[in-house]
């Protein structure tokens, strides 16, 4: 039985650029870094950065990553985000569980914004 995720891999194929992602766009300390694999404190959840000959062809397919904005704050979060030149790559949706947003990283990776419900 598994006790809870040890850590997310994210394939990339610039680590400079991905690293300035995660630790410029989103805010997350990087707490090691190398040119084939790096890794990115996130708020208790360790990102592997893992640098890969052919990396492009995991955008779209596989596991996403979602992250909570600080505060709760959605659309606040959502502005962050497009005033850095991240790429959105769809409009917030609204379900019973919560509300998402998608964007992608440096990389092409899927990753999305999210927000429980509010009563």
């Amino acid at each position: 039985m598994a006790s809870g995720i040890a850590a997310v891999w994210v394939p990339v194929s610039d680590m400079e650029r991905a690293v300035r992602f995660y630790r410029d766009s989103l805010g997350f300390k990087v707490t090691k870094q190398e040119s084939d694999w790096s890794e990115v404190d996130a708020n208790g959840l360790k990102i592997g950065l893992n640098a890969r000959e052919d990396a492009s062809a995991h955008a779209s397919r596989g596991a996403v990553i979602t992250f909570q904005p600080d505060g709760g704050d959605l659309e606040t979060e959502i502005d962050r985000l497009k005033a850095n030149g991240i790429e959105i790559t769809g409009q917030v949706s609204d379900h019973d569980w919560g509300r998402i947003m998608p964007f992608k990283d440096s990389e092409g990776n899927d990753l999305q914004l999210y927000t429980p419900p509010t009563d």
